[in-house]
């Protein structure tokens, strides 16, 4: 159906002439009256009748108005949804609790006035092909897994490192110490049933693991952060690791404790990820934004993977 004369039909009534709604169109009384007859032959009614006062609605006219009004609305806000400066930013974070959602937060309380969508999408092929279709504006990743470059068309910059920490309960042996080194966890069971083979997460730590000769389990099912916490607390044989920026409650009986790691501090690179033709203006606003919050990266005395190369 064409939607233009659907909005001539709209005009016309509205304006209850054919010369007064090709004024209001800027067209000619030729081109209403034209675009009219195609639409009743269309939808095989009439929909005017003339008037000695202009142009009437039929019973069918009738009927049709709202329909077409709607019509009309639709349209609008499907421009509207794809129009950039019109819509939501759409970014994606790994994890509602993670660092990631907090650098969000941080710009959403410094630019109140730009509409956000944040979604949470798995793994980083996904968040890739989500950015090349216009899906989302942009993600948050690691940037990529060793032999799986980015795509020659995305765009990424270097945003946070963030240190790791070991979390225990409190019988566990470590659980005393201000810090630990790298050195100290060799042989201590680390339980992180999140870990998922082929993400760029994934990728992270099994790089840490042939670095320092560390023990990371991934086995079992992943009932979440809660239950992880609820193990961490009741299994003095087990650690697990966190960022420095993740958001977790727990029970006060649990008696976690968080321990920096040191010599050298594993951090976690958090990077951008846009499409280098997204022309959505908040996107160079939040791309600005991350830019001054962000951290110095490879900075003495840290460790992260030499796969990740900053940009």
């Amino acid at each position: 159906m064409d939607l233009e004369a659907v909005r001539t039909f709209v005009v016309v009534t509205e304006a209850g002439q054919f010369q007064k709604a090709a004024a209001d169109l800027s067209i000619t009384q030729q081109a209403v009256s034209k675009r009219i007859a195609a639409l009743e032959r269309g939808l095989g009614v009439r929909l005017f009748t003339r008037a000695p006062r202009g142009a009437e609605l039929t019973i069918d006219g009738q009927a049709f108005l709202p329909h077409a009004r709607e019509l009309l609305r639709v349209a609008e806000r499907a421009v509207t949804s794809v129009r950039p400066g019109r819509r939501p930013l759409r970014v994606d974070v790994i994890a509602s609790r993670g660092a990631q959602s907090g650098l969000m937060r941080g710009f959403h309380r410094a630019y109140p006035e730009i509409d956000l969508d944040v979604v949470m999408l798995f793994e980083i092929e996904t968040a890739v092909a989500a950015i090349r279709s216009g899906a989302i504006d942009a993600s948050f990743r690691a940037v990529a897994a060793p032999g799986r470059p980015l795509p020659e068309d995305i765009e990424s910059v270097r945003v946070l490192d963030e240190p790791l920490q070991l979390l225990t309960g409190p019988a566990h042996a470590l659980a005393g110490a201000r810090s630990v080194t790298v050195a100290q966890l060799a042989g201590h069971r680390i339980w992180m049933p999140g870990i998922v083979p082929g993400t760029e997460w994934g990728a992270y730590y099994d790089d840490l693991v042939a670095e320092f000769g560390l023990t990371i389990e991934a086995t079992g099912p992943n009932f979440g952060s809660d239950a992880l916490l609820d193990t961490i607390a009741d299994t003095p044989a087990l650690a697990t690791f966190m960022g420095e920026h993740t958001r977790l409650i727990w029970p006060a009986g649990h008696g976690l404790r968080r321990i920096p790691v040191t010599d050298p501090t594993p951090v976690y690179p958090h990077s951008l990820l846009w499409h280098r033709d997204n022309p959505h203006p908040a996107l160079a606003t939040l791309r600005a934004h991350l830019g001054a919050a962000a951290a110095g990266h490879a900075a003495a005395g840290t460790w992260a993977p030499g796969w990740v190369i900053p940009r």
